[in-house]
């Protein structure tokens, strides 16, 4: 339960509040994990003799959330998992299943990539429609996230803002590794969430590309052909020497690892860098931008 904080009314938390996170139909692993918790959840309840009404009430959340979480169709969060610990007097078993249920809150193609990009030793990436989402500032990705069609719920806007934002741990990596962005001229312009929240994704972007070990680069929108036009390009290479690439406009837009494929890819990325404004240069028209508010 909160507090409404102009009116001081108090008001049980909604699906559009944290934890009301939708389990990806695709991830076997996370579905079996959330079903798992919510049966541990309703079997507790129904032990103490608690209705779901009284125990929404007692954490906080609506019934209908309640039938939800025991039912494995929507992922608990901390809160509500410690709060139910402590209605139900588990002693710290339930709050505990929160160490599972945090590996599966990220839909399962952002756990992958995070992985991915846990172990790289270089990452390559080539936008042509958004930033990167390595590069996004939090108001910037909801903005992005929220323009989807169908749109997303609350609850999963900010879960997926979260989980995107949760990838940039990258940058603390000790060693660091080594980041290239290429960034088409159009999306630098396109004013996401409004002018403030613009002009703070340029300023991360300068910020960013001052990294020592982060290169940053603008393709300009009046120049030649490139082997971008296709789509977005990204690639990973790893400590043991192997690698794995992705192009929209080549194999299908699928991942690879094959080395012939590979060194498509390379080339591909390799011709876009070439051809983009060198890192000076691109923050140079970052600021231009910047400048003309």
């Amino acid at each position: 339960m909160t507090v409404d904080g102009e009116t001081g009314v108090r008001r049980l938390k909604s699906e559009a509040d944290e934890p009301g996170w939708e389990v990806d139909p695709d991830d076997d692993w996370g579905v079996a994990v959330v079903a798992t918790v919510g049966r541990q959840l309703r079997l507790r309840r129904e032990a103490v003799g608690m209705r779901a009404a009284d125990f929404g009430v007692a954490v906080g959340y609506g019934e209908d959330m309640v039938y939800k979480i025991e039912g494995g169709k929507r992922i608990p969060g901390q809160e509500y998992l410690d709060k139910a610990d402590e209605v139900l007097g588990a002693g710290g078993l339930v709050a505990a299943a929160w160490e599972d249920v945090k590996k599966v809150r990220y839909p399962k193609k952002v756990r992958e990539l995070g992985k991915l990009e846990a172990r790289a030793v270089e990452i390559g990436v080539y936008e042509c429609n958004i930033i990167a989402g390595l590069l996004q500032t939090p108001e910037h990705a909801r903005g992005v996230i929220q323009a989807a069609q169908p749109p997303y719920s609350p609850g999963d806007v900010e879960r997926m803002v979260t989980a995107r934002l949760a990838r940039q741990s990258v940058y603390d990596r000790d060693p660091a590794p080594s980041i290239h962005f290429v960034l088409e001229e159009a999306p630098l312009r396109r004013r996401v969430g409004g002018t403030m929240v613009w002009r703070r994704q340029l300023e991360r972007l300068l910020e960013t590309g001052r990294l020592h070990n982060v290169t940053l680069q603008v393709m300009p929108t009046d120049t030649d052909a490139h082997p971008g036009l296709d789509g977005r390009i990204e690639l990973l290479k790893f400590p043991d020497g192997t690698a794995v690439g992705r192009s929209d406009g080549a194999f299908n837009g699928r991942p690879t690892t094959d080395p012939k494929q590979l060194r498509v890819i390379e080339l591909q990325y390799g011709t876009i860098r070439a051809q983009a404004l060198t890192p000076r240069e691109s923050r140079a028209f970052i600021e231009q931008l910047l400048g003309e508010t």
